[in-house]
C-alpha cells in the first residue's frame, strides 16, 4: 500500500493536477507517525501507511492554498465531505487518496498492556483481529479490541465514502461497538448528581490550551466564542465552570460535524475523556435526526434545512 501510495502522489505531482501532498511520514518517536505536507517529489518517498497514522488530516485543508491532494482514512474522509458541505474547502480542488483503515493502535494502550515503553517494545504488528507485540524477541499475541482507540472499535466507515483513488482494499467495520461505547455507558447510568461530580472533576484539571480545538476539523472559526470579549462568554482563567461551558458549547457548535475520530480526546494533555461528550453528541444528533456527518456532500448542513412540521420527539 505503501509503494501504490508513493506512485500515486508522484504521480499527482509530476502531472500538476496538485501543488500540494498531504500525507503521513514516520514520527521522531517509536510508532508514530506526523503529517507531511510537501511539493517536493523526493519527500513523496517518505509517505507511509501503518497503524499509527492518527492525525486527521482534514483539518489542514482549511485555508490552503491550490490545489491538494491528501491522504484520508475512513474518518478523515467523511471531515473533509462535511468541510465540503460548509464551503470551507472546494471539492475540485482536492483530490482525495482514500486509504481503508483496519483500525488504529493507542500506543498508551499497549505500553499499559505489556507494562514496558514503547522504546522497550520491537515491533507492533496488527494482523486481522489480533496484534502481536514483540518484546526481547519474544512475542505475544492479544485481541485486537485491547489495543484500539475507542473511536475505532466503533467506526461505522473505516473505508473512505469519498474518494479519487482508494488505495487497497475496503475493509469491513472493525471492532466492537459495546466496548467503543462503555465508557459513555457507564456515565450515562450514573444519577445526574454523579455526573456533574465526574465532569467537575475532568475540567478542573483543565488548563485550557485549546488542543481539543486546534486539532478539530470542525472547529474552523475565524474567531473562537471563547476569544470573545463582547461579548464574553467565558473566563480567560480556566476555571472548571468555564471549561465545562467551552466543552458544551463547542460540542453544539460540532454537532452534525463530528465524525468521532477522536482527535479532541487524544491530543488533550490532561486525559480528559472528551470524546464521551462529542460522541453522545453524534448519537443524539443521529437518533433525533437520522443524520451522520460526513457522508454525502450534497446534503444540507444539520440545521440549515427545515421542514413544516417538526419530528415529535425533537423537544423533550
Amino acid at each position: 500500500m505503501e509503494e501504490e501510495l508513493r506512485k500515486e502522489a508522484q504521480k499527482l505531482l509530476e502531472e500538476g493536477k496538485v501543488d500540494y501532498i498531504i500525507g503521513f511520514t514516520p514520527g521522531s518517536l517509536k510508532f508514530s507517525t506526523t503529517p507531511l505536507i510537501t511539493k517536493d517529489k523526493a519527500e513523496v518517498d517518505s509517505l507511509v501507511v501503518n497503524p499509527f497514522i492518527v492525525n486527521n488530516l482534514a483539518k489542514f485543508l482549511i485555508d490552503m492554498p491550490g490545489r491538494v491532494g491528501i491522504v484520508a482514512k475512513g474518518c478523515d474522509s467523511r471531515s473533509i465531505v462535511s468541510l465540503i458541505q460548509d464551503n470551507q474547502v472546494i471539492r475540485n480542488n482536492i483530490v482525495i487518496i482514500g486509504i481503508p483503515c483496519s483500525g488504529l493502535i493507542d500506543i498508551a494502550k499497549v505500553e499499559k498492556l505489556v507494562g514496558k515503553d514503547r522504546d522497550e517494545i520491537d515491533d507492533i504488528t496488527l494482523q486481522g483481529e489480533k496484534v502481536t507485540i514483540a518484546i526481547g524477541g519474544k512475542k505475544k499475541e492479544f485481541p485486537i479490541q485491547e489495543v484500539l482507540f475507542e473511536h475505532c472499535l466503533g467506526c461505522e466507515f473505516p473505508t473512505p465514502q469519498e474518494y479519487d483513488t482508494l488505495i487497497g482494499e475496503p475493509v469491513r467495520e472493525v471492532g466492537n461497538k459495546e466496548l467503543s461505547q462503555k465508557k459513555i455507558e457507564e456515565l450515562k447510568a450514573l444519577s445526574p448528581e454523579q455526573r456533574w461530580a465526574f465532569w467537575k472533576e475532568q475540567f478542573e484539571h483543565c488548563i485550557r490550551c485549546y488542543a481539543c480545538r486546534q486539532a478539530c476539523p470542525a472547529c474552523f472559526c475565524e474567531r473562537c466564542f471563547a476569544e470573545e470579549s463582547q461579548p464574553r462568554w467565558v473566563s480567560s482563567v480556566p476555571q472548571w465552570q468555564d471549561n465545562l461551558i467551552f466543552q458544551v458549547i463547542r460540542n453544539i457548535h460540532i454537532a452534525g460535524r463530528c465524525t468521532d475520530c477522536g482527535e479532541c480526546e487524544r491530543v488533550c494533555p490532561q486525559n480528559i475523556p472528551l470524546r464521551s461528550l462529542s460522541k453522545e453528541m453524534s448519537n443524539l444528533v443521529d437518533e433525533i435526526f437520522h443524520y451522520k456527518a460526513g457522508l454525502d456532500k450534497n446534503a444540507p448542513v444539520l440545521m440549515t434545512a427545515y421542514e413544516p412540521v417538526e419530528a415529535e420527539d425533537l423537544i423533550r
